[in-house]
């Protein structure tokens, strides 16, 4: 990275939950932030606050990742604010909302996922990096029996992994390390307690059979290390029971 000291971070769905711990700790780790929301202005604006109250600088990004205009405009207020992007974790997702296109998950999950990765390289130096951040129950899809509502979402979500994998000779060719970052059934996330709504029990069941689940702030320092590492050591690291 260009300055090892203050690098750039672009954490996308950042105004609550992983994103918004992500955000705080790579702060406190030193990182200049841009914080990207959809629609959670308010509490986007909270840890914005938090972050300049740890002395660094925040900016933040209202786009929805679906818009391939307001990807183009968060790429434009990324290099005026800080003329750089170093680090770009790819943490927003979804797929369970009510109201939206069949193919939404997809949209969201893979295509805008590509389009931002796209729109972010010509803002990266060598030595920088991307962490995409999904979950076990994508990760491993089609290796394991998923049902419910979440099967389209862990579909799309590998589908975004795979495209992105797939990339990896391209990245390494302009000197920018690729992570994934998975995670099992994450305590207080916005997705189990979706699926909870929906089939009551999930959340105990999972944490019957994994022994215990990893918190927000675990998962999110997983991250934060595999954002900031000096070298990528593995393409893949996991948090919490793979089984």
């Amino acid at each position: 990275m260009d300055d090892l000291n203050e690098p750039v971070a672009l954490v996308t769905g950042a105004s609550r939950g992983i994103g918004a711990s992500v955000a705080r700790i790579l702060a406190s780790r030193g990182a200049n932030i841009a914080i990207n929301y959809r629609s959670k202005g308010s509490r986007a604006e909270d840890v914005v606050a938090s972050i300049r109250n740890l002395g660094r600088r925040a900016v933040l990004i209202q786009a929805d990742m679906t818009d391939g205009g307001d990807i183009a405009s968060m790429m434009a207020a990324l290099r005026q604010e800080y003329g750089r992007l170093d680090i770009l974790v790819l943490n927003a997702s979804g797929g369970l909302e009510k109201g939206k296109p069949a193919d939404y998950a997809m949209q969201l999950n893979l295509t805008a996922q590509v389009k931002l990765v796209d729109a972010a390289l010509p803002l990266m130096p060598r030595g920088g990096r991307i962490v995409f951040v999904t979950s076990h129950m994508a990760h491993f899809h089609g290796e394991r029996p998923i049902g419910g509502p979440y099967e389209p979402v862990a579909a799309s979500k590998f589908a975004g992994e795979q495209a992105l994998r797939a990339r990896a000779p391209e990245f390494s060719d302009r000197g920018i390390g690729f992570v994934v970052v998975s995670g099992d059934m994450i305590e207080g996330t916005i997705t189990p307690k979706l699926l909870e709504r929906i089939d009551k029990g999930t959340i105990e069941s999972r944490r019957a059979q994994a022994g215990s689940l990893p918190t927000v702030e675990e998962f999110a320092e997983a991250i934060v290390d595999a954002a900031l590492a000096p070298e990528v050591r593995s393409s893949t690291v996991f948090v919490g029971n793979t089984e």
